[in-house]
């Protein structure tokens, strides 16, 4: 059974409330959060004001995806939310070590998130320290993009690195997870699913997440 974490990004951010109290009853078990800073990543999200009202009101684990440079500045201000993982780039990171160290020391889950182009063979002497990986099937930056085929193998090359180390991460993936990707995303090994307008966008959301738990 896959772990469902909707993406906020693409909720109604003119009646959130609406769209976190419809999360809070659904299965899904995380909320994903991305903060992009138009630096790291060509678009302007959303930042603390946002997830610290959204942490208020939302009975889900918060996921929290930092597309930004220098995320190591943010994790007293991301743990002080409550949020259960901090996720940062791999490529954001010229200190990965000491970040993941610092995530953990501040009481919150670990993630790295590889972009499209960042080969899994990069975090061969990493992958034990961290809770999760997530791989984004998008370029990062835009809600509704089209999947990057590559990630089915990717998935897989990334599950086995996972094995022979040893290692307890799971593995995320975002971007163009829908009714077709996402099972042979699974079948390739993949734990998380992050979807965003394939649920927020669907006539019947909680049905929509229903489905994909229970790949």
């Amino acid at each position: 059974m896959a772990i469902v974490s909707p993406s906020m990004l693409s909720a109604n951010f003119l009646d959130l409330q609406s769209d976190i109290d419809m999360i809070n009853n659904s299965e899904a078990d995380w909320l994903h959060m991305d903060v992009m800073d138009g630096v790291f990543v060509p678009n302007i999200s959303f930042g603390f004001p946002v997830l610290e009202a959204v942490a208020k009101a939302c009975k889900k684990p918060l996921d929290v995806h930092f597309m930004i440079v220098n995320p190591e500045r943010y994790i007293a201000q991301t743990a002080k939310t409550g949020a259960m993982m901090m996720n940062v780039h791999y490529e954001a990171c010229t200190h990965l070590s000491r970040t993941v160290q610092e995530i953990h020391e501040a009481g919150m889950k670990a993630g790295v998130t590889l972009n499209p182009s960042t080969p899994v063979s990069c975090l061969e002497d990493i992958i034990c320290d961290v809770d999760m990986v997530l791989l984004m099937s998008v370029n990062p930056g835009f809600g509704g993009q089209k999947f990057i085929e590559n990630t089915i193998e990717k998935t897989k090359r990334l599950r086995k690195l996972i094995t022979e180390h040893g290692s307890n991460a799971l593995i995320q993936v975002d971007g163009g997870v829908q009714g077709e990707t996402a099972p042979r995303l699974v079948a390739a090994g993949c734990d998380v699913l992050v979807s965003g307008s394939y649920v927020f966008g669907a006539p019947n959301p909680q049905e929509i997440i229903r489905q994909l738990k229970d790949l």
